[in-house]
């Protein structure tokens, strides 16, 4: 009678895999994120919105992309609003041979370089925060195009950061600049918004830094294989890393960058040797215990020839966590 029982091992394991069938296929049906903002552009695809002049795309900060104080990097913040303006030319249809180039562009072997860029951050995300980007271009002098970028926290809506810049085309094979033809004017001009991203430009002229009027110099900074993008000049985010190389780490350590300013005077090969300046200006509100800094950088050739120079502004880091705590209650230390 014992031997003509079934083999329950065999039925039992027969309803285990039905159950558990049952529910991965129940959990597929009805499955919803636990936060909202976990599929915010889950794939970083973006899209056109606003009649199709503004692109829009969403980033997660990832954990390799934080510094020592947990937050995301300016390189970071930097290479995603590089990562959108391609994705809006690419999203557009105007995606030609070269990066970020059009198609009229590609037939005349001309690509973008950028001469001028502004950033103000309010605020850096955190591991895990998402981003949201918008982007958008628009006409600016004769031969350039201006682009700006506005980010945001996806989950607030608070601003993380404001961002202009202004492009010019150079040929690819004389790394000559040239003008706008009408053809790749035509391509453009359906795109082009009347809107900035900062409305009060700093006009202050970038004044003249040497050796002699700087504070801190870093030498002997050269370009790797992989600082280099499909055109074959180092990507401009690297320069931002090259000019912030000859800081004092125990200011980096306690200021952050507020805004910054940069002029882009001439590209950088792969061969070449650099060094980075950098001069320590006057507090800006007057040595006040809450004052920020100002700073005047240049990155130059060993033999002199400037590359970009620029200014930035820092805040102390310890001004944000006060803000956050709010007033000291009367009669505390």
């Amino acid at each position: 009678f014992y031997n003509q029982l079934p083999d329950w091992s065999v039925l039992l394991a027969a309803v285990t895999t039905i159950f558990l069938a049952a529910e991965k296929q129940w959990t597929l049906l009805d499955w919803k994120p636990r936060r909202p903002d976990m599929l915010a552009d889950a794939f970083g695809l973006g899209k056109i919105v606003q009649d199709g002049l503004v692109f829009k795309q969403n980033f997660s900060i990832r954990s390799y992309e934080i510094g020592a104080d947990r937050t995301a990097s300016i390189e970071t913040l930097m290479n995603h609003l590089q990562e959108t303006a391609l994705n809006h030319v690419r999203s557009a249809g105007l995606m030609g041979d070269g990066f970020g180039a059009t198609p009229e562009m590609s037939k005349r072997n001309l690509i973008w370089v950028v001469t001028k860029m502004r950033v103000l951050i309010k605020h850096y995300p955190s591991w895990g925060d998402v981003v949201e980007v918008d982007t958008w271009v628009g006409p600016t002098g004769k031969n350039g195009m201006r682009r700006d970028w506005h980010v945001r926290d996806h989950r607030t809506g608070q601003t993380i950061l404001r961002a202009t810049s202004v492009w010019v085309m150079m040929n690819k094979n004389t790394r000559k600049l040239s003008k706008v033809p009408e053809e790749v004017r035509a391509e453009l001009g359906p795109y082009f918004v009347e809107r900035a991203a900062i409305v009060d430009e700093d006009s202050r002229k970038l004044p003249k830094l040497d050796e002699d009027t700087t504070d801190y110099i870093k030498k002997g900074l050269t370009p790797r294989w992989s600082d280099l993008d499909v055109n074959q000049h180092v990507n401009n985010v690297k320069y931002i890393g090259w000019i912030l190389e000859s800081a004092p780490i125990s200011f980096l350590e306690n200021h952050e960058l507020a805004s910054m300013s940069l002029e882009y005077r001439r590209e950088c090969g792969r061969d070449s040797v650099l060094q980075s300046l950098t001069a320590v200006s006057n507090d800006l509100t007057d040595g006040l215990p809450e004052a920020g800094i100002e700073c005047q950088h240049l990155l130059q050739l060993e033999c002199g020839t400037e590359l970009v120079k620029g200014r930035t502004e820092w805040r102390p880091k310890h001004s944000l966590a006060l803000r956050n705590m709010g007033p000291t209650p009367g009669g505390s230390a």
